[in-house]
């Protein structure tokens, strides 16, 4: 290997060591609570160390939302097979509840903290996060060109989907849901029955 590769490569394994290192904090005791001096702690490595590889603590936190981004665009796209769109959308809406309660932590990191804002302000392209809702705004373009459902704007159309979904899922991680005084189990299952009917409403 060159010399220019070899530098490139710990260059990458670095930037991937204070990734992961910083993901497992902003996890476990939030990203308030986590500084670049905890990072360098964590990788046994000075501040300077990161701040050589990211500007910021926003920096940092922005790659790891991309990255949660995309494995929830390739979960979504998994459903490219399924011809009719008004099924497509059932199926994006029931693998997003999904993702979000299997990865309760990863959903608060990309919809719920505030944190990475700042940093997608200065990007000229949100690439993952436009991705993955660009998809729901396909399905659902398909859907009404298609007269699947009920006439309307595909933005709004779409936003309406998921400012519900996304109030389903964050009511239960943010365990809001413990008012309903029904087994967690019990609770899964009618959120995905309460999406069902949601749909069902917009059908033509």
């Amino acid at each position: 290997m060159a010399i220019k590769e070899r530098k490139e490569r710990e260059k990458q394994d670095m930037r991937n060591l204070i990734i992961d290192s910083a993901t497992q904090l902003f996890l476990k005791q939030g990203y308030d609570k986590t500084s670049i001096r905890n990072i360098a702690e964590d990788i046994e490595y000075s501040p300077a160390t990161i701040y050589l590889y990211f500007k910021d603590k926003d920096e940092i936190f922005y790659i790891i939302h991309e990255n949660a981004f995309e494995i929830l665009d390739k979960l979504l796209r998994q459903h490219n097979s399924i011809s009719d769109p008004y099924e497509r959308l059932h199926e994006l809406g029931k693998t997003y509840v999904n993702f979000a309660l299997e990865n309760p932590d990863y959903y608060d990191l990309m919809f719920v903290m505030r944190a990475p804002l700042a940093e997608i302000k200065h990007k000229e392209k949100w690439s993952a996060g436009e991705c993955a809702f660009g998809y729901l705004l396909e399905t659902m373009a398909a859907c009404i060109d298609q007269g699947l459902i009920k006439p309307a704007d595909k933005f709004v159309a779409a936003m309406t989907v998921w400012s519900f979904v996304h109030g389903l899922v964050t009511l239960y991680i943010r365990e809001r849901t413990c008012i309903l005084e029904m087994p967690d189990e019990d609770v899964r299952q009618m959120m995905n029955a309460s999406l069902s009917h949601f749909l069902t409403q917009m059908k033509t």
